[in-house]
């Protein structure tokens, strides 16, 4: 155990384990040792400069069960438009240092949205996620730092959209069926699938039999685990694997695995590349088994607002001096491997024109 404790410490992902270990040895948290745990009381992260990471994650494979509605859930959003509306108008209206677009991110992703341990305590959240986001403040609001981001856990993306806490959620966010019938969402702007993350010394080697008898770490709400509980249900998953494992956030998992208190995570593959390149005694095992598509999420009748970010995505596929490939080639082609370097963002289709 102390040697695997200590392997998993090395490297930035050593950083939330390190913080596992003083809780679990000392009784309490090392909060001083994670800068990319800080926030403020309400969720808040303050505003920072424009994001450093980068990312891309896939839906459903398959057209949603709605004889209404024949189409793929990344299909099911609404056409681009530059125009104001209700929605708009409410942020716009917001008055001097609240005039600004309130976003829910992730801060521990890395390369996705997170807080550069080497930024010292004020550091601004970087990531392939936060890029959009300034990118979204900059068409709405002129000011790519008119932001205020808001941590937002796995489990409380929808709640928080539906409560108003924020206007959207930016945060590696599957868009599924099951989620479509809770808030809308925007075209897709990147694509992965399920994957499985395990130490190199491991005995496992893909979504496959060698699971059989090992504890698997998903997040609480996230695809991975509607997707492993509804394997394991039809038999298509080994009976004997562990699901019991599950985290508010996806990270808890890595610190999980570093810990040995579990054999294997599952996630997007996208994000599990990120985490092999924080820790480099895990490693990716076999092929990604989903495909998936991340969406920016925001409340089912903001149509202005989803149509508004569906522009801003078009423009920012066209953009390439600032724009989508120059954030993938930034945050993420580094951590993917080569196929997935090479990526180009998801074509958009339309469900409705009007």
């Amino acid at each position: 155990m102390r040697g695997r404790v200590r392997a998993g410490l090395r490297g930035w992902g050593g950083v939330g384990a390190m913080a596992a270990v003083c809780a679990l040895v000392l009784g309490f948290a090392c909060a001083l040792l994670l800068p990319l745990a800080q926030s403020r009381a309400d969720g808040s992260t303050g505003t920072g400069g424009p994001g450093l990471t980068r990312a891309e994650q896939a839906a459903d494979d398959k057209p949603c069960d709605n004889p209404a509605i024949k189409a793929h859930p990344e299909e099911q959003t609404l056409s681009p438009s530059s125009a104001d509306g209700p929605t708009i108008d409410k942020i716009k209206a917001r008055e001097g240092a609240k005039r600004k677009l309130i976003v829910g991110v992730d801060q521990n992703s890395y390369r996705w949205g997170y807080r550069n341990p080497n930024g010292g305590p004020e550091a601004d959240l970087e990531g392939f996620d936060i890029d959009l986001v300034h990118r979204i403040a900059q068409d709405i609001l002129g000011d790519p730092n008119a932001v205020q981001f808001k941590a937002i856990p796995t489990n409380q993306r929808i709640p928080a959209i539906q409560k108003g806490r924020v206007d959207m959620v930016v945060r590696t966010m599957t868009i599924n069926c099951k989620r479509l019938a809770d808030v809308a969402f925007s075209a897709p702007y990147f694509k992965t699938g399920q994957q499985v993350l395990a130490p190199k010394s491991s005995d496992i080697k893909g979504y496959d039999g060698t699971l059989a008898h090992k504890k698997i770490c998903t997040a609480e709400g996230s695809t991975a685990f509607s997707q492993l509980d509804e394997d394991k249900r039809a038999g298509k998953l080994v009976a004997s694997a562990d699901l019991r494992t599950t985290v508010p956030n996806q990270l808890d998992c890595l610190v999980r695995l570093q810990l040995g208190e579990v054999d294997a995570v599952v996630t997007d593959g996208a994000l599990a590349a990120s985490q092999a390149a924080q820790d480099p005694t895990v490693e990716l095992k076999g092929s990604p088994f989903t495909t998936e598509y991340y969406g920016v999420a925001m409340k089912s009748d903001a149509d202005d607002l989803v149509r508004r970010v569906n522009q801003v995505l078009v423009d920012y596929r066209k953009d390439t001096t600032d724009g989508w490939q120059a954030s993938y080639d930034r945050w993420l082609s580094a951590t993917l491997n080569e196929s997935s370097a090479k990526s180009e963002p998801p074509p958009p289709k339309y469900l409705r024109k009007n």
